[in-house]
């Protein structure tokens, strides 16, 4: 019994003598937290989650996917990659076309002053369409802004056969380097607002062209020579409204009159690989061709979808617009619907071969086995 009142004292006695030891907040540490709560961001901008918001840098899981699709690899465009060593050819180029512009415009009295002019009251809307926030002070912008603006009204302009090509003009030279202009142009990372190359646009055209094909068109020609549609269907879009070229052809292939593809928060039933489709009697059959490649069809157990035709320029085109549609908040899911779709219905090469031998898919790309993997990484 002495035994048990010696340990109950003997537990009482080191409750009694227990220091409770409270933790002293590193004040250092504690001034650190306070000053990084009240710091504005140094990367994304106040505007990154507004609709104003719509030039974004491509989230690294999509670059660790797709690598280089979403970075330019001959000509930079806006800030995000201005300056890169690898794109310098081109930016001398921009100032040659720029000379251009002011040698034709100068007897209507446009000089680079009032170019500058000009955009400097769009300085800030244009920087809230930047996602990040970009480390160029006003006139660094600004400047940026007009170069590669007149860079990209002046190509099209001339491809346009709007003006003449000058005989020893590069371009002409290098016939090489206009299917990468494609490509550059519509990567998500490599745009201008499009209400300041409308402004340029205005400002540069010269007595009578008022008459003549709007900047819509003449973007819309341009890169048709790459995705080859129909004159009469790229036509209805020459006066569309865009945020930047990307979209302007991104919402030149959706037919708002389907209606908007279902939300991520609505559950869809499973699609199978064509081969299973096929084992369960469902069939696939080439589209209307006047349709876009993105109005899929199902009816009476056939599936019916467009051609579309797969090179560098349109799946780096694809790539893209998923890369856009999944960072805007404000934009149409019908390019990742699409994605999604293909990724269902590709498994493995024989899926692809099928799809080819529908006419669904034009091959320009690579080997069936290399088209089957792009649609794995895509969706």
């Amino acid at each position: 019994m002495k035994t048990s009142e010696t340990e109950g004292n003997s537990v009482e006695d080191e409750e009694a003598n227990h220091v409770i030891r409270i933790w002293d907040v590193n004040n250092d540490r504690l001034n650190l937290m306070r000053q990084k709560i009240s710091d504005p961001p140094k990367l994304l901008t106040k505007a990154a989650a507004s609709s104003s918001c719509c030039i974004f840098k491509v989230p690294q899981r999509f670059i660790d996917i797709n690598g280089k699709s979403y970075q330019p690899h001959v000509v930079s465009i806006g800030p995000y990659h201005h300056g890169e060593e690898h794109l310098k050819m081109i930016e001398e180029h921009k100032w040659r076309y720029l000379g251009s512009v002011l040698s034709r415009t100068q007897c209507k009295g446009l000089d680079l002053e009032v170019l500058l002019k000009a955009i400097q009251p769009l300085e800030q809307q244009a920087r809230e369409c930047y996602s990040q926030i970009i480390h160029l002070d006003s006139d660094e912008f600004i400047e940026m802004m007009v170069v590669d603006g007149c860079f990209i009204i002046e190509l099209f302009r001339k491809v346009g056969n709007v003006v003449e090509f000058e005989d020893d003009d590069p371009i002409v030279t290098m016939a090489w380097i206009i299917p990468f202009f494609y490509r550059d142009l519509l990567r998500l990372e490599n745009q201008i607002p499009f209400f300041v190359l409308e402004c340029l646009f205005d400002i540069t055209r010269m007595p009578g062209e008022e008459s003549g094909p709007s900047l819509c068109k003449l973007a819309l020609d341009f890169f048709n020579y790459a995705l080859q549609r129909p004159d009469h269907i790229i036509a209805r879009h020459n006066n569309h409204k865009a945020r930047h070229l990307l979209d302007l052809i991104r919402s030149s292939f959706i037919d708002f009159e389907q209606g908007e593809p279902l939300g991520a928060d609505t559950l869809t039933p499973v699609i199978h690989s064509v081969s299973k489709l096929r084992r369960a009697g469902i069939e696939l059959s080439q589209g209307n061709p006047e349709d876009s490649f993105l109005v899929v069809r199902f009816e009476n157990g056939v599936i019916e979808m467009p051609t579309i035709t797969i090179d560098e320029t349109i799946t780096s085109f694809l790539l893209n617009c998923v890369a856009f549609e999944q960072c805007h908040n404000g934009s149409s899911k019908h390019f990742t619907t699409y994605a999604t779709l293909l990724d269902c219905l590709v498994n493995t090469f024989k899926d692809v071969e099928h799809l080819c031998d529908c006419n669904i898919i034009e091959n320009y790309f690579g080997t069936d086995s290399e088209v089957a993997s792009f649609h794995q990484r895509f969706g």
